[in-house]
């Protein structure tokens, strides 16, 4: 028999009533708990791995909803795994609750998470009678250390059918697209010297990093579009006086498909080998995380979305090229998924700004948290009657 989000027996829905229209009316009545969870989390910015409070708040909503909960999960202490539902077919609502370093919830995260939780409570009273299990995958780590793709790789998404999540954004899209994205940590390793003295003896792990950076800004040039190099500079010595004996790096490649990225970091690594050539330097060369996989949406999904997004008045999706990247990506090369995304400031700011994360709290994004839930939800129902 179906529960209420406190465990209560309730009426099944009989099955001449629009299962889609109790979703909504269920995502309605937790409402106020959606948006205060959003902005606890958001009033309390954790980032990557550190997320236990978010994590926690995440668990013990669906816990309290009579999901089974099981956190930590898959290896990570700040991710979770919730399920409802004995159905045939399995949806997987991902959240995601980490913040920005300096700059808090300037992606609006606490969004995407309250959002996924809004949508499994929607949908758990008439999970059976759709025929789904419901799962919610708590997902750390997506600004950086890609939490998605360790996450993947210990089972956090077999048997899942359709995977979906919502991100805020300054604009509206359904079919949203990424580029794939690589790390690389550079470390020079010479020999240190007075520069005035015995300079001869030296190697100077400073300028092995130049004539790697001068290789690049050639080799941009031959570079297809939209491939993209940029890092920064981490340690290139400690005073003017002493030849550095260690200079660090850390570097983003970003091709437009994952396939692409091997070639893309193959000849970033030979400039950073001709730099240590050049100096008689060594160099050490790290990939930091996993990569970040291009998203490839699910047509099939991204058009039950877009229905569902129209039917509740969202603004109509625009098409944009790749411009960021989301270990979402990773996932949707294994399991059919949507990553749409929900104007939340109208082209005033975007992610990562901090006015982005003043954003992330206002009344477009609480519309947007809500709108998201159910548009997520009534998909998932969508999918279940289709299969």
């Amino acid at each position: 028999m179906p529960h209420t989000a406190h465990g209560e027996p309730r009426d099944a829905v009989p099955h001449d009533r629009d299962v889609k229209s109790a979703v909504q009316q269920e995502i309605a009545r937790h409402r106020d708990d959606l948006l205060a969870l959003s902005r606890r989390i958001h009033g309390h910015p954790e980032t990557a791995f550190t997320e236990h409070r978010a994590a926690a708040w995440c668990a013990e909503a669906l816990s309290a909803a009579g999901f089974a909960v099981r956190s930590p999960a898959y290896g990570l202490d700040t991710a979770f795994d919730a399920s409802v539902g004995s159905g045939p077919r399995t949806v997987a609502i991902v959240c995601e609750y980490d913040a920005l370093p300096g700059l808090g919830h300037a992606c609006g995260h606490n969004l995407i998470a309250a959002a996924g939780i809004g949508a499994a409570l929607g949908l758990a009273p008439f999970a059976d009678e759709l025929g789904l299990r419901v799962r919610v995958i708590g997902t750390p780590a997506e600004e950086r250390g890609a939490g998605k793709a360790l996450m993947l790789e210990q089972g956090a998404f077999d048997g899942v059918d359709a995977a979906m999540m919502v991100h805020p954004c300054p604009f509206e899209t359904a079919d949203f697209r990424s580029f794939a994205l690589g790390t690389l940590s550079v470390t020079y390793t010479g020999r240190a010297a007075h520069p005035s003295l015995n300079p001869h003896e030296g190697r100077n792990a400073a300028d092995a990093l130049t004539v790697a950076q001068v290789a690049l800004g050639l080799l941009r040039q031959q570079l297809p579009p939209r491939w993209r190099v940029h890092g920064i500079t981490t340690e290139a010595g400690t005073a003017p006086n002493a030849i550095p004996a260690r200079a660090t790096a850390e570097y983003e490649l970003r091709a437009l498909a994952a396939e692409d990225l091997s070639e893309l970091r193959a000849r970033v690594e030979d400039c950073f080998r001709a730099g240590a050539l050049a100096t008689g330097c060594e160099v050490t060369l790290d990939r930091p995380e996993p990569d970040y996989l291009d998203f490839r949406g699910d047509p099939a999904l991204i058009a039950l979305w877009t229905a569902n997004a129209r039917a509740l008045g969202r603004p109509e999706p625009v098409e944009r090229p790749p411009f960021a990247c989301t270990d979402m990506g990773n996932v949707s090369h294994v399991v059919p998924s949507i990553h749409p995304v929900l104007d939340i400031s109208g082209g005033a700011c975007g992610p990562h700004e901090p006015e982005f994360a003043e954003a992330a709290v206002a009344p477009a994004a609480e519309r947007a948290l809500v709108d998201g839930a159910t548009a997520m939800a009534w998909t998932a129902a969508d999918f279940a009657r289709t299969g």
